[in-house]
């Protein structure tokens, strides 16, 4: 099993970088960096806070690293179109010396669509839009020219290049529904998903039944699952985020109890553990202990 990290897009630049270069010397496998532009209401409403733009963010991860992957989770092709997405995500593959991954989702935040004039469409034209998207993104990333005639997307002998560094650049899709679980069997390389092993376990279930009917060999793609850990044995702490509308995304409890969840995990076929630093500290220095706790405490016992 391996274990990347995912810093909130509102920490300081400078923090950013830093736990990159943490995680980079710790070993860890990835470094994700959310895709959003304002902080999320569950509605057209706003509210403050800083929230810094992932294709700015990556290429200076990049620079300041040496083996950890990077990449969006997720960019939403409500809002991007595939030939940038395609071209930004071999830019930075390049930058990186072969550490990109393109994570990409069908867009969801309702009040950063609001605020730009982009239009959330209904969830059915929208996953429409998004199975046009990463098919030309696909194409783009592999082939000399790409043409598409679509409902969403017209591409005529469109080039893109330099071609990836990497054989073939990953395409990762964060999903959880029947329908985005087929397209990325068919189209994708990594799946990504929420949740704590009950939540997990019914979205690999999804999962498993999707390739499937497709005709794909789950255990043939990689697949990572974030949850929000809570490294604590206060009981109070426990309780409270276990009766919270966040439970069944996250993890508290000990150490022990923490490896075992995890381990859970890796037990429904997940290659990768996403750890979000929300839930870690109020501090840079608080954070950073945390995460050195959980690579030398935690992860071996999962290795």
């Amino acid at each position: 099993m391996r274990f990347s990290v995912w810093p909130s897009p509102g920490r300081p630049t400078d923090e950013i970088l830093e736990l990159a270069k943490l995680s980079d010397s710790l070993g860890w496998f990835g470094f994700w960096f959310a895709d959003h532009y304002m902080p999320n209401t569950g509605s057209e409403a706003f509210e403050p806070g800083d929230v810094h733009e992932v294709w700015s963010i990556l290429p200076a991860v990049a620079a300041v690293t040496e083996s950890i992957r990077l990449g969006p989770l997720v960019a939403p092709t409500s809002i991007h179109h595939p030939a940038l997405l395609a071209n930004r995500a071999v830019t930075l593959d390049h930058v990186s010396h072969g550490r990109m991954v393109l994570g990409l989702g069908a867009g969801w935040q309702i009040n950063e669509h609001k605020a730009y004039g982009i239009e959330l469409e209904a969830p059915k034209t929208r996953v429409d839009r998004f199975e046009e998207a990463i098919k030309i993104t696909r194409s783009l990333l592999d082939n000399d020219r790409t043409s598409f005639n679509g409902e969403h997307y017209t591409i005529t002998n469109a080039p893109s290049d330099p071609k990836p560094v990497q054989a073939q650049l990953p395409i990762l899709v964060g999903t959880g529904g029947p329908r985005m679980c087929r397209i990325t069997a068919t189209h994708a390389q990594e799946w990504n998903t929420w949740g704590n092993p009950d939540m997990a376990g019914e979205r690999r279930a999804t999962w498993d039944t999707a390739c499937e009917k497709v005709g794909i060999d789950p255990s043939s793609k990689h697949t990572s699952v974030q949850a929000l850990v809570h490294m604590t044995n206060d009981a109070d702490r426990i309780a409270k985020v276990e009766s919270s509308d966040m439970a069944p995304r996250s993890i508290a409890g000990s150490n022990d109890k923490i490896v075992d969840q995890l381990g859970q995990l890796g037990a429904l076929g997940f290659d990768e553990i996403i750890v979000p630093d929300f839930t870690l500290g109020a501090t840079l220095k608080e954070r950073h202990a945390r995460y050195e706790e959980f690579a030398a405490d935690i992860a071996p016992q999962l290795s």
